[in-house]
C-alpha cells in the first residue's frame, strides 16, 4: 500500500549551488548528504513538512542524471512514494501492467529500498517506491 509522498527528486548540475539555492528556499539546512555510487549520483535531502526534497547530481557523464540533464535540463526528475512492502507492491504493480525497471528492489539513498516505474507506464513520470529499510 502506498502510504504517502516519500520525497521529489530535482535533478541539479551543481549541488553546492542547489543546496545554497533550496536552504534559503526552504529556510532549513540540508539534514543529509550521500553517495550512492552503484547508480553513479550524489544526493541531498530537505525536510519539508512530513515530505522530502532530494537534490540529484551525477557522479559522471555515465550517470542516469547526466543523461536526464541533457535530455531535458535540470529540474523535476521523479516522485517517490513511500510502501508498506515494497515486494508486494512491485507485484501488484507488475500485474496490473505498470513496467517496473527491476525485479527486485535495490538499496537507495537515505536509508531506502527502492524500485522505479518506467515513465512510458505512468503517463511520462518516472515513479520511485521506497521503503524504510529495517
Amino acid at each position: 500500500m502506498i502510504l504517502k509522498i516519500e520525497h521529489l527528486g530535482i535533478a541539479v548540475k551543481n549541488m553546492e549551488a542547489a543546496n545554497r539555492l533550496f536552504a534559503t528556499l526552504l529556510g532549513t539546512s540540508s539534514y543529509k548528504e550521500e553517495t550512492v555510487e552503484r547508480e553513479k549520483v550524489s544526493t541531498s535531502f530537505f525536510r519539508v513538512g512530513e515530505a522530502k526534497v532530494e537534490l540529484l547530481e551525477a557522479t559522471g557523464p555515465e550517470s542516469p542524471i547526466a543523461r536526464f540533464i541533457e535530455k531535458r535540463g535540470e529540474g523535476i526528475h521523479h516522485v517517490a512514494f513511500e510502501v508498506d512492502d515494497i515486494v508486494a507492491m512491485m507485484e501488484q504493480l507488475k500485474s496490473q501492467g505498470f513496467e517496473l525497471l527491476s525485479d527486485v528492489p535495490k538499496k537507495g539513498a537515505d536509508n531506502k529500498m527502492i524500485c522505479f516505474l518506467h515513465p512510458k507506464s505512468t503517463h511520462g513520470v518516472l515513479v520511485e517506491l521506497c521503503q524504510e529499510i529495517r
